[in-house]
């Protein structure tokens, strides 16, 4: 399925927000502007902006209104990209040079920096503070997944609970959020709110499952980035988790992991992708991730049935058959 099919009637409004986008970081300072155009100009999915825009369309829709939330929680995603380049020691994001890596550490962090504060004041344009609040916790609890995936590097000895609670805080919640604050940015009624919370969640869940089986099964052309990139970097993911599981590539795994440990991921790592795909790990990470898109189709039965819902049934099947 490709990306305007999901779309659907949004492609105009969508052509809006982008342009916003852009003019949201436009700024005095001509090296941050050039910095923080670059990543956006590489695209990307704009999930984020589809969502609060969808979730919208259960109220009192006004893109004029919603503009203000899908706008910052875009940036807020593209800030959190340019800061995990940094941690990662990433060279390519979206087939492009990373803004680390064309620029500096220190370029790229205030960087990010100044993406997120951009992204803050926009939102302040909505006198609501129940909105601030959902996006500022969210902020926090992205700032702990971070550090708690920074702790993780190389532990082979986490747990699926300790990883799920991490892609909870990294990946899901801001997507969770961006459909709950359309919601409620259109004045919809709090239930709506909170069953398309309960989607955003679920599918953020299967989006970033799928994010891991791409690292491991797919190619650099799809992803962007050299595959088994999350393996060089020590991110101990879903699929790898299950294969230490698997008693059959346990003991050759372990000590692959940890000869890319001793090298800081300046090697080969086509063996340990390969032990991975031989395993359990794909299979079992690929069920989960169809169990949490089940859940989010779940969520939609109690919502009007209108176009808006079809599109969203539409996202859930698409996220877990993405190639990219």
């Amino acid at each position: 399925m490709k990306r305007l099919d999901i779309f659907g009637l949004l492609k105009k409004d969508m052509a809006h927000i982008e342009q916003e986008l852009f003019r949201s970081i436009e700024g005095d300072h001509e090296l941050l502007n050039e910095t923080s155009m670059h990543l956006l100009k590489a695209g990307g999915k704009r999930l984020r902006p589809v969502f609060v825009l969808m979730g919208g369309k259960f109220g009192h829709y006004d893109l004029e209104k919603l503009k203000h939330v899908a706008v910052p929680l875009e940036l807020i995603h593209m800030a959190s990209l340019v800061h995990d380049d940094v941690i990662d020691d990433a060279d390519t994001r979206r087939g492009q040079l990373t803004v680390k890596s064309r620029w500096d550490n220190r370029i790229a962090m205030y960087t990010g920096d100044y993406i997120y504060a951009r992204a803050l004041q926009l939102a302040t344009e909505l006198p609501n503070p129940q909105i601030h609040q959902i996006l500022s916790k969210a902020m926090v609890e992205m700032s702990i997944g971070e550090m708690e995936q920074i702790r993780d590097f190389f532990n082979i000895e986490q747990s699926v609970r300790r990883y799920l609670l991490r892609i909870r805080r990294k990946t899901a919640l801001l997507i969770a959020i961006s459909c709950q604050l359309g919601a409620v940015a259109a004045e919809a009624d709090r239930k709506v709110g909170q069953l398309l919370y309960r989607y955003g969640y679920n599918v953020g869940m299967a989006f970033q499952i799928q994010d891991d089986l791409l690292d491991l099964c797919g190619t650099e052309k799809q992803i962007g980035k050299p595959p088994g990139s999350d393996m060089r970097q020590g991110n101990i993911t879903l699929p790898v988790i299950y294969a230490l599981q698997d008693e059959k590539v346990r003991v050759p795994l372990i000590q692959e992991i940890k000869r890319i440990h001793e090298l800081n991921g300046e090697c080969d790592v086509s063996a340990a992708v390969n032990m991975i795909k031989a395993s359990r790990g794909i299979s079992q990470a690929e069920n989960l991730g169809s169990r949490y898109i089940q859940k989010a189709l779940y969520a939609l039965n109690e919502l009007p049935d209108n176009r808006t819902k079809k599109n969203l049934k539409d996202i859930a099947h698409f996220v877990t058959k993405r190639s990219y």
